[in-house]
């Protein structure tokens, strides 16, 4: 008998209300199994219809929904699975399940509230709850960490750790959320994780406020390719190009919207050579109606949304497009979908920004770096071939718009006193820097420190690790996020910005330059410590780049006492400014397109660093 007959059976006899639950859920599964879902849910809703009183119609309430759920009907699911939950209220799972469709419902509120139900109600003592807490406790962490309570969201996630140690997404999460509240140290006890599991676990993002070794950043990044990326894709790229007379080339991101990378690189892609090149944007970013989206929207050729494609369909559609080059900047970052790039749609694919240290991709064949960024030596930890500009790797946007100076008081800020600034994300920061912020502000007396107000959490650690230094918590200074135009007027307030060390400013460096403020590095080895020494070497600059954390701090108490020399670093950014190659723009964008051409000619890929 075909599986169409059986299932005409199933039907006949569930509209009899004879259809066993057991032959219910066998032949439900059996269309399930056979992508006939929509044939499974008529079944169950037959079933329902014609056994209002039966004992099991709970269970069959929770199956419904999975199965709609499946099928992308939300509200349908949202419908099933509060059923259950009425027939059966100590039911845990469908409570579980409708948290998950009402967040993909943008519900977020409504499914905190189903998954605190379930923490606060499931018996953790018997063996088959553990889980489903652990389930809840992960849902929980990871929506509240999007909702920005940090707190919350590591008071779950440590709860879940409890119930099942080895769970190498959530420490990945529980550090980062460490981080983000500036809880030192970052690596603390939990019951049950071994040191080393917890290390292994460190996503490589989170690494890189750790540890300047790009040995071990590597090998964080191919732990999550092993683990995340699919690696035995069909390439799609036809090898050995297809000959257009302008070079296709494609940018990929999930951050086209008011974000540093785009901010970054919108006037790159409004600069390109039409008469070589035509430009391709794909895009899976926040509608987040932003002048900045709209603005990448504009520079582009081509932009097309693939936030609703599989990984599959949209490396598919970028073969279609037989694009040359795929630039991905995106990386290991949040929302990254690596994938795209394990189909190898383009025939050479090439990692800019997104990640500030190797992607550990197969898939990608270069990186945009200069020889500051990633010296020679230094290159055999990087899956990628660097890519090397001659001036600089970061390009600029020179339209960026700029508010008015803000006084101090408009800043909050004291009349008088130097004023260190650091707006880097709070994340970025480390104890051993903390210590030498307030060696610094001791040295220095009527000094300020003003930093993003990133989040509470990292404010209250902050304040209570300066009081533990000796140093009055009131000359931490937080400024709110404003707009990008307020947010770069900033700049023209504070007096010398200092850099964290081993995550150094990238974005933010670029603005601090771009607006005058003359801004203090530590250099390692590593990508994201060489970041801002890069664009000081570009600006010529270089006495503002150190090695070791003691010359930093003898060179931020120095110049706070010379004021000659910070108003001839000024007037020395000035110039770059107006003629410099740090945002010379249209220079950047010739040079890269110059080192681009290369690659496509050559079918074999087998350039080295250039």
């Amino acid at each position: 008998m075909s599986v169409p007959e059986k299932y005409t059976q199933d039907l006949l006899l569930a509209w009899q209300g004879k259809l066993e639950f057991t032959a219910l859920i066998d032949g439900a599964s059996r269309l399930e199994a056979l992508a006939l879902r929509p044939l499974a849910a008529v079944l169950y809703q037959t079933w329902l219809a014609r056994n209002p009183a039966s004992p099991y119609e709970h269970i069959v309430q929770f199956n419904l929904g999975a199965t709609l759920s499946n099928e992308n009907d939300l509200a349908g699911a949202e419908a099933a699975y509060r059923r259950a939950i009425r027939l059966a209220p100590a039911f845990i799972q469908p409570r579980l399940n409708l948290g998950t469709s009402l967040e993909r419902l943008g519900k977020l509120d409504e499914a905190v509230e189903e998954w605190r139900w379930v923490v606060e109600h499931a018996n953790a003592a018997a063996p088959d709850n553990k889980p489903l807490l652990v389930m809840a406790f992960n849902q929980l962490g990871r929506v509240l960490e999007t909702k920005k309570q940090f707190d919350e969201a590591s008071a779950m996630l440590t709860q879940s750790l409890a119930l099942e140690s080895e769970q190498v997404d959530v420490l990945h999460h529980w550090i980062s959320l460490r981080q983000k509240q500036c809880a030192w140290p970052t690596y603390i006890p939990v019951p049950g994780v071994k040191p080393q599991f917890m290390k292994d676990a460190t996503s490589a993002l989170s690494l890189l406020s750790i540890s300047d070794d790009p040995a071990a950043q590597l090998e964080a990044a191919q732990r999550y390719v092993k683990k995340k990326v699919l690696l035995d894709a069909p390439k799609l790229a036809k090898a050995a190009g297809y000959g257009h007379k302008k070079i296709r080339i494609g940018y990929c991101s999930g951050d086209f919207c008011l974000h540093p990378v785009s901010l970054l690189t919108v006037e790159l892609f409004e600069l390109h050579d039409r008469e070589r090149f035509e430009v391709y944007g794909y895009c899976w970013s926040p509608l987040d109606g932003s002048a900045m989206r709209q603005r990448v929207i504009d520079a582009m050729d081509h932009f097309t949304r693939i936030d609703q494609m599989s990984d599959e369909a949209a490396a598919q559609q970028i073969r279609r497009d037989e694009i040359d080059i795929l630039v991905d900047l995106q990386g290991q970052t949040a929302g990254a979908r690596a994938n795209i790039l394990s189909y190898r749609p383009a025939p050479v694919q090439i990692t800019y920004l997104g990640l500030p240290a190797t992607t550990g991709l197969p898939s990608i064949d270069y990186v945009i770096a200069d020889r500051f960024l990633i010296p020679e030596n230094e290159a055999v930890h990087y899956s990628e071939r660097p890519l090397y500009m001659p001036d600089v790797y970061q390009v600029s946007d020179r339209k960026r718009p700029v508010g008015n100076k803000p006084s101090r008081q408009e800043c909050h800020l004291p009349e008088q006193g130097f004023v260190f600034c650091s707006f880097n994300n709070n994340y970025k920061f480390t104890p051993e820097v903390f210590d030498a912020w307030m060696r610094i502000l001791t040295r220095v007396p009527g000094s300020v420190l003003w930093l993003l107000g990133d989040n509470p959490w990292s404010q209250a650690n902050m304040c209570k690790e300066a009081v533990a230094r000796g140093v009055d918590p009131q000359r931490l200074l937080f400024a709110p996020r404003v707009s990008p135009e307020n947010y770069l007027a900033r700049y023209q307030t504070a007096d010398l910005f200092l850099d964290s060390f081993p995550f150094n400013a990238g974005t933010t460096a670029n603005d601090a330059l771009w607006m005058g403020l003359p801004l203090l590095t530590l250099t390692g080895r590593s990508f994201a410590s060489r970041m801002a020494g890069a664009l000081l070497t570009a600006a010529g600059l270089e006495s503002l780049i150190t090695f070791n954390l003691k010359d930093y701090e003898e060179k931020a108490v120095a110049l706070a006492n010379q004021p000659q020399e910070m108003a001839q670093l000024r007037a020395q950014l000035q110039a770059v400014h107006s003629g410099g190659v740090l945002f010379d723009t249209p220079r950047f964008v010739r040079n890269l397109e110059d080192r681009l051409l290369p690659l496509v000619q050559s079918a074999s890929h087998s350039i080295g660093a250039l």
